[in-house]
């Protein structure tokens, strides 16, 4: 099989692992950077797997998608994953726990309407999802002024805070396989970056069939869902993200190259994972390995 990566980074540690354990199985895989690729359509492939949201890298998965080579994510999904509003509308809509969000074409423009008193603590994110994006809890008027004069034109989406324990629950999902990890959140006053390992198996009752839920809705086949424990279990949604990076999991790049062989290969829904000979654990069927658990 030939497997293209669009990604300007193919040494991400997720990408590069999972390129090796293809190559070893004899597949193909094809690097390509949208940023300086200059012809369409993409070189010939089996199925591509985007992991850029970059105007240019999905002009080019629509263009595979047209010419029936399959994507994972989809262009459409990916795109979709990167507006706020139209995440929170999606999610909202399937009956999905996720943050009520309001909408603010500037962040000068939210200024202007709170009033004369900010209304408890509120969360104000960047309307669409990217690197270094604007994300901060603000408790009261000298900081949302602080936070408009800063990035005054910034389109922003609004969501009440929700009391928590301060730990995102980030859950990654691989296709069927489930990862999990607790990250301190950046909103969390006075505390700085930490990571706590989580064991899927460990999570509430429910949380992972609601993970499955949210690759149903928006369909995804490799995403994220960031989740805040509201009390006694209760879930509630605060991002969805179409092919995060899944660092230091586990089984996470044999469950990549899984994916893109099934897909390559037009049969997701055909049992059986592929393996490589000697690996313990796993299964031998088509060229990569795959941990079974």
């Amino acid at each position: 099989m030939r497997i293209g990566l669009i990604t300007p980074r193919p040494d991400h540690p997720v990408l590069a692992a999972t390129s090796a354990l293809l190559a070893r199985g004899g597949h193909e895989v094809l690097p390509l950077d949208p940023d300086r690729l200059t012809r369409v359509p993409l070189p010939p492939a089996d199925v591509y797997l985007l992991k850029s949201g970059a105007p240019r890298a999905l002009a080019l998965a629509r263009d595979a998608e047209r010419n029936g080579v399959p994507v994972v994510n989809s262009a459409a999904a990916t795109e979709l994953c990167q507006d706020r509003t139209a995440m929170a509308d999606t999610a909202l809509a399937a009956g999905l726990p996720f943050a009520a969000t309001r909408t603010f074409d500037a962040l000068r423009d939210l200024v202007a309407s709170s009033g004369p008193a900010l209304r408890g603590p509120v969360v104000v994110k960047s309307r669409h999802n990217r690197k270094q994006d604007v994300v901060a809890r603000v408790d009261d008027d000298a900081a949302l002024r602080a936070l408009a004069a800063a990035h005054p034109g910034e389109p922003v989406v609004v969501q009440e805070f929700a009391p928590n324990n301060g730990w995102d629950h980030k859950l990654w999902a691989v296709g069927d396989r489930l990862f999990a990890a607790l990250r301190r959140s950046e909103l969390a006053p006075g505390q700085g970056p930490s990571t706590r390992p989580l064991a899927v198996a460990d999570l509430p009752p429910g949380w992972a069939a609601l993970v499955h839920r949210v690759g149903e809705v928006f369909a995804l086949d490799v995403f994220g869902v960031d989740l805040i424990d509201t009390g006694a279990g209760t879930p509630l949604i605060v991002d969805v993200n179409a092919f995060p990076g899944i660092r230091d999991q586990a089984g996470a790049p044999e469950a990549l190259a899984a994916l893109a062989l099934r897909h390559a290969a037009g049969a997701a829904d055909v049992p059986g994972t592929p393996a490589v000979p000697g690996t313990p654990g796993v299964s031998k069927t088509a060229g990569v390995a795959v941990s079974q658990g």
